[in-house]
């Protein structure tokens, strides 16, 4: 499986120029990143025409939404990007824990959109994709591929997902109205973290020319976009924060790995404020913790390998969470009794609850990774923990009523829902928490070496150079290059923002 663009340059004039014509003729205008990051960089009569285009239509006007500055309705504008903030009632530690709301993206309703966009408008600008002859295909556990098959349709392009089978229902549904041919939905073997099962579907459908991969877990376009757009987002989240806190230090910094994009947030976080970096995988699958294996249900984050852009050397610490607290999360708060309980009960403010309407079960497992973080560093009322909710309960409706009725017989009642507050928040630990020391670290990026070189075909030497952060500081550094490449592209398409 060939790896994304690393370095900004067009490497196919003739190519580029294609599908410079081909934006001409959809009237696409690709954002840079710059602006994405700073969505008030953004051209006013840019911003005026959304206006009338809803968030949720297969529109290219969307594309200059796929930023962290949507208001709660998905189609306004914030100055700041949406948060909530866990208060220690709730979590039971004295460290507030900050939750950035990936729900208000357009057209997916989660940030991973934000990867896909920036993987294939690389592509486009360097010339290595004719979206008039390409089909573009997203390898996925998720909401990827459900970015990919968005950002492909408004680009007029065909955009295959590549997911597990056992994957929520309603990313099937939401998949079966948004792709152009029904065959290009494409089933593999598993659920979460089958991504081996994913890279081998990837490796036949190569053998075709027309298909270009746009790998997540080894896109750096993943990496560049969340630090620039994700890691500023949260910063402008913390400052708002600060301004009611006076004291408040960014402690932390609290991702699942899963394709290890949003993660880089933290390495922007830490050059910015000496922020922690912790990374988060499933207990039923502990890669990171314990080179291990198993399944898991945290969907969104996916596992049995070190994805090619995580930035290991980096991470300060690891963290296991089981996929059972975050189901049972999902439930407590995704249902109308759980939500009694929470305010009756518990005495939690009915806003609050309410907001965890764009929660999803990859968020319960950041929150929970992150109280485990704030026990085992002993972090008091000073040290904010920002952690990511990647998208909301809505997709996890099915999940709630498969679990309730395994586990409670279809019928859950505010008994069960205070077993579920003491179990996965009250009786939380700091288990299966380890901070990395420099040995560790490499015990980790070297367990990367199985995918990469020995199944992937990469070249030892393009997997050692990640080691050393000037690796990492030189794709940051080439932002202003990309977005060079994108006005020139839409200089050449006719249609320059």
């Amino acid at each position: 499986m060939s790896l994304a663009v690393v370095r900004p340059e067009v490497i196919d004039a003739r190519a580029r120029d294609l599908a410079a014509a081909y934006a001409r003729k959809v009237g696409v205008v690709l954002p840079t990143f710059s602006q994405l990051a700073d969505a008030g960089s953004i051209p006013s009569k840019i911003s005026g025409s959304l206006a009338g285009t809803g968030a949720d239509q297969p529109d290219a006007k969307n594309l200059w939404r796929i930023n962290w500055y949507n208001g709660a309705d998905r189609t306004s504008r914030a100055d700041v990007p949406g948060y909530i903030v866990l208060p220690p009632e709730l979590t039971g530690v004295r460290a507030p824990i900050l939750v950035m709301l990936g729900c208000r993206f357009p057209m997916i309703g989660a940030h991973k959109v934000l990867p896909a966009y920036s993987a294939l408008a690389a592509q486009l600008v360097s010339g290595r994709f004719d979206p008039s002859h390409h089909r573009a295909v997203w390898p996925s556990t998720g909401n990827y591929c459900r970015g990919g098959v968005a950002v492909s349709r408004v680009l007029g392009c065909r955009g295959i997902a590549v997911l597990p089978a056992g994957m929520s229902r309603e990313r099937f549904d939401w998949l079966e109205k948004w792709v152009t041919h029904p065959d290009d939905i494409i089933r593999t073997a598993g659920t979460e973290s089958n991504v081996k099962e994913i890279y081998d579907k990837c490796a036949e459908l190569e053998s075709d020319p027309q298909n270009v991969i746009l790998n997540q877990f080894s896109s750096f376009s993943n990496y560049i976009i969340h630090y620039a757009c994700t890691g500023q987002a949260c910063e402008q989240a913390f400052s708002d924060m600060q301004g009611k806190t006076a004291k408040a230090r960014l402690a932390a910094f609290v991702s699942a790995t899963g394709s290890a994009g949003t993660i880089a947030a933290g390495d922007y976080l830490k050059k910015r404020y000496g922020t922690k970096v912790a990374a988060v995988e499933a207990i039923e699958c502990p890669t990171m913790l314990s080179n291990g294996y198993g399944e898991h249900n945290i969907q969104g984050i996916g596992d049995k390998h070190i994805p090619f852009i995580h930035n290991v050397m980096n991470t300060n610490v690891a963290i296991g969470v089981s996929d059972r607290v975050s189901d049972r999360l999902n439930v407590l708060f995704g249902n109308e009794v759980g939500r009694r309980y929470l305010q009756n009960r518990r005495k939690l403010d009915a806003r609050l609850i309410a907001a965890f309407d764009g929660v999803g079960i990859s968020g319960f497992a950041n929150i929970v990774a992150s109280i485990k973080l704030a026990k085992h560093l002993d972090y008091g009322p000073d040290d904010v923990i920002v952690t990511i909710a990647t998208d909301s309960a809505a997709l996890y409706q099915s999940e709630r009523e498969m679990y309730v009725a395994k586990h409670y017989d279809g019928k859950f009642d505010e008994v069960n829902a205070g077993e579920i507050f003491g179990a996965a928040l009250e009786s939380t630990t700091d288990d299966h928490v380890e901070e990395l020391t420099h040995a560790s670290r490499r015990r980790i990026f070297n367990l990367g070496y199985y995918t990469w070189v020995e199944q992937q075909g990469i070249s030892a030497e393009d997997f050692d150079v990640r080691k050393d952060q000037s690796f990492w500081e030189g794709l940051v550094a080439d932002i202003p290059v990309w977005d060079r490449l994108i006005e020139q592209f839409n200089e050449k398409a006719g249609v320059a923002a």
